[in-house]
């Protein structure tokens, strides 16, 4: 399912979640301005940004906790904004899980499901059912303080399961535990999010966390959305120089564009000429950059023979050990560094390039995104 599912690319699909022209101000300054965005039904997505950039306020906009002061938000073909949030089909699993620590662990899960009145043995059920897909079978006579911070987290997402929303609102939701548990997490998560088939919207700043569990993401920045696309759609195609520094290292080349018939030709301030296999819609002598991530970039200590069109000299003067990869930095005769990825296929002894070796960077054209915004 989750290899196969793309319903935004079809024309026909009709969005779940719908902002339209949504603004929202906080004593005047602007925390969301004029934003339209589209969710669809069992989708799980996520609003990646900077902090302060309006994604926790589009989120608590979704769940009711916040009135936006223009524009609509339709759930299906209803606008919602007027209605109350207990009466909306969401619920939301806050960064802080919001346990109560009194109750046990069955008692917080059933928490909701008590205040719409369901039969005790309904209720029973329900909060079985859930235990079993967060796997805390056996921990319901628990309180949270006798649990640890990932089993305290499932607690919390069995909670605001529990109520079968249409869509559930994530905020920061693994913030609070260690990188190794994170990680696991994450793809726990997907498991379930594909099981369910629930819309999930999860708000995060960590950018490898919404690349793993997101089919889509909308990339914020000042109350807007940069971009909206699958992560290897805004990884590899990113639409302007902000996202493509925001998301991922990415070196970035500036010149002028020289030509522009079989792919673009850039120049820059040195004179060295760069090739794109893309073309753009700029005209000559438009300023543009072109964006290559480290990992497209070859290193080594001569320059590239044969057909290699996009090489350029310099010096390392860092290494970054990360156990899987190493980052090279090397800084050219302009002064400007430039980083490169390389995978640590063998001993850290064997390493070919060392510090202050003079290298030449390669790449393709097919490596380099055109930015002209």
């Amino acid at each position: 399912m989750r290899r196969n599912f793309a319903p935004w690319s079809d024309p026909n699909a009709k969005a779940l979640v719908r902002f339209e022209a949504v603004t929202k101000r906080y004593a005047g300054a602007l925390a969301v301005e004029g934003l339209n965005l589209d969710i669809f039904e069992g989708e799980f997505f996520a609003l990646l940004g900077p902090s302060g950039c309006g994604k926790t306020t589009l989120l608590r906009m979704l769940a009711g906790f916040e009135t936006p002061d223009e524009g609509r938000i339709l759930l299906g073909s209803e606008d919602i904004v007027g209605t109350p949030p207990y009466r909306r089909p969401v619920n939301m699993m806050f960064q802080s899980y919001a346990l109560f620590p009194h109750l046990t662990v069955f008692n917080n899960i059933a928490f909701g499901l008590k205040q719409d009145r369901l039969p005790k043995t309904e209720i029973a059920e329900r909060v079985a059912e859930m235990l079993r897909l967060v796997r805390l079978d056996g921990l319901g006579g628990r309180k949270p303080h006798q649990l640890s911070g990932g089993e305290r987290q499932r607690v919390a997402l069995a909670r605001s399961l529990a109520k079968r929303p249409k869509v559930l609102l994530l905020d920061e939701p693994l913030a609070a535990l260690d990188k190794k548990l994170r990680e696991e997490t994450q793809f726990e998560l997907m498991e379930l999010q594909s099981r369910l088939g629930t819309t999930f919207v999860i708000v995060t700043h960590d950018q490898e966390e919404a690349m793993t569990v997101a089919h889509r993401m909308a990339v914020m920045n000042r109350g807007r959305v940069a971009q909206v696309g699958t992560p290897a759609q805004i990884y590899e195609q990113p639409n302007s120089r902000w996202v493509a520094e925001f998301v991922g290292d990415v070196n970035l080349i500036e010149g002028t564009l020289a030509a522009n018939a079989d792919g673009a030709i850039l120049t820059d301030a040195q004179g060295r000429s760069f090739h794109a296999a893309a073309s753009t819609s700029a005209e000559p002598g438009a300023r543009i950059a072109l964006a290559v991530r480290p990992e497209k970039l070859k290193l080594a200590h001569a320059p590239p023979t044969g057909e290699a069109i996009n090489t350029i000299g310099g010096r390392v003067v860092d290494i970054g050990y990360l156990g899987d990869i190493s980052i090279y930095k090397v800084r050219l005769e302009s002064g400007a560094t430039m980083k490169a990825s390389v995978t640590n296929a063998t001993r850290l002894a064997e390493r070919a390039v060392g510090w202050e070796d003079q290298v030449w960077l390669s790449f393709a054209p097919e490596a380099a995104v055109l930015l002209t915004a």
